[in-house]
Formats: C-alpha cells, structure tokens, sequence
C-alpha cells in the first residue's frame, strides 16, 4: 500500500477517536478490516513509479513523470498526474516550471499556495547545489558549471537582472552579486559603480552576467557598447573583464566567444 504521505501513519480511526469521546476502551481496528480496504486508483500508479525510477533511474521516466512523483509529498491524496502535465504545458519545461512565480503557478489547476512554495523550494536548492559547485574554485577551467549556475539562476526570470562574478587574481570566484533588477527588456548599468565595486572587493577580473527575459540571447548593440564601456573604465584601474555573459530561457552568448569585445 502506498505510503505516500506520513501523516496517514497517526491518523486514528472514527472508532479510536469514538472511544475516546466516550470513555470506553478503544476499539481495535483488525486486520481483515484494513486489508478490504479499497485502494485508491493513483496509489498503485505511484508505487509503479517508485519502482521504475528505483530500479532504472531518472532516464527511465519523462519529465512530467518526474514533477509528479515530485508533488506526491506535497499533494498527498490525489492524482498527480494532471497537475504535472499542466505544469508543462503552460510553462514549457521542468526548468520554467521551477524558475516561474508562485503566482503564475498557482494559475495552473489543482497547484496550491503550498504545492507553488515546494516548487519554489526545490529551485532554491537546485541554485544552491550549482551555486556549490563554481565556490572557491577557478572560474575559467569551471566554465560549463558557470553557464548551468547562470542559467537556473536568471533564465527564467520576467525582468532584467544584471549579476557581476567577482574574480581573485587566480580567477576563482571570491563573491557573485546582483548588481542591479530592471525591466523586461532594461537594466540600468553604471560602469564606475561596477569598477568601484570590484575594487572593494580587492577583485583582478569579472564576468558580466545578465538575462534576456524574451528567451532570446543574441545581444543587443546597447549590451556591446555597455560593455566597452566598463572594460575601458576597468582597464585603467587593473581590473579585467573576461566576458559578458546573455543568458536566454534556452541557450545564453559570450560577448567574448562572439569576438564583440
């Protein structure tokens, strides 16, 4: 039988709560009772899954078998199916199904207050894992971790948002900050507010970083002439700019693998 949520453990019967109420002893519950009981027709359904996924792991499943299996916790007695395969058609991925708003998801049917809050806490962590992995290490032989971070941390987000990796001199990334939070298609950039910065943290070099929210990350020419602009404000101070990095829901561009700068 599927155990799928834990408070079902402690829940006590209509006869145990009755005995209760009136004093008497409290009436056993047999086994035969419990084994006539008719099983939901997801619960089986959920244990099949389990299975495969124990035995064959993640590849065996497609991604809306994943979400839900995902919300079995947080949507413990109901079918899970169709919440999932909503999720995926109205955002696309299981990637923009994590990185929407509580908002936009609680807009999806049979999505919750609490079931969007599990979402939002499971993108938290999957950050936190990537954000573990580029820590204290060298930035420039780290690069697909760089670029995965990047990506689960903006790609999705409904505005422009401008983050600055601050480098020491051996190129390992000492503080990652977002600099500045714009509009869907502008984010406001100063360059000597971004040296300045740079120099307070005692950081030799930096990585440009910042999202397209249209998907698209083909940069713009205002990009391009923002970022000469900080490497020649930069230059002087000894400080390098490696790269400016546009991170787009499905792929990003190097300003410098683009020879743009």
């Amino acid at each position: 039988m599927d155990n799928g949520d834990e408070r079902d453990f402690f829940a006590e019967s209509p006869a145990l709560l009755e005995g209760k109420a009136s004093g008497q002893p409290r009436a056993r519950v047999s086994s035969a009772s419990k084994a006539t009981k008719p099983k939901k027709h997801y619960e089986g359904h959920r244990e099949r899954l389990r299975e495969r996924f124990s035995e064959s792991g993640p590849d065996a499943l497609a991604d809306y078998e994943l979400l839900e299996m995902f919300l079995f916790r947080s949507i413990p007695r109901a079918d899970t199916k169709a919440p999932a395969k909503a999720l995926l058609e109205r955002f696309g991925s299981i990637g923009e199904v994590l990185g929407a708003s509580p908002q936009l998801l609680t807009e999806v049917s049979g999505i919750g207050d609490a079931v969007a809050l599990d979402l939002k806490l499971a993108a938290a962590m999957t950050q936190r894992m990537l954000k573990a992995q580029v820590r204290d290490r060298q930035v420039l032989s780290s690069w697909s971790q760089v670029i995965d971070y990047c990506h689960a941390t903006m790609a999705y987000e409904t505005v422009e948002q401008f983050r600055i990796l601050f480098l020491d001199r051996k190129n390992v990334l000492i503080r990652d900050e977002q600099q500045q939070s714009g509009t869907v298609d502008h984010t406001p950039v100063y360059p000597r507010e971004v040296v300045r910065r740079a120099l307070e943290l005692s950081a030799s070099a930096i990585i440009l970083v910042h999202n397209h929210p249209s998907g698209d990350p083909t940069p713009s020419r205002a990009d391009i002439e923002m970022t000469k602009m900080i490497i020649e404000t930069a230059r002087p101070l000894g400080v390098t700019v490696h790269d400016h990095i546009i991170i787009g829901k499905k792929g990003h561009a190097s300003l410098k693998g683009m020879q743009l700068i």
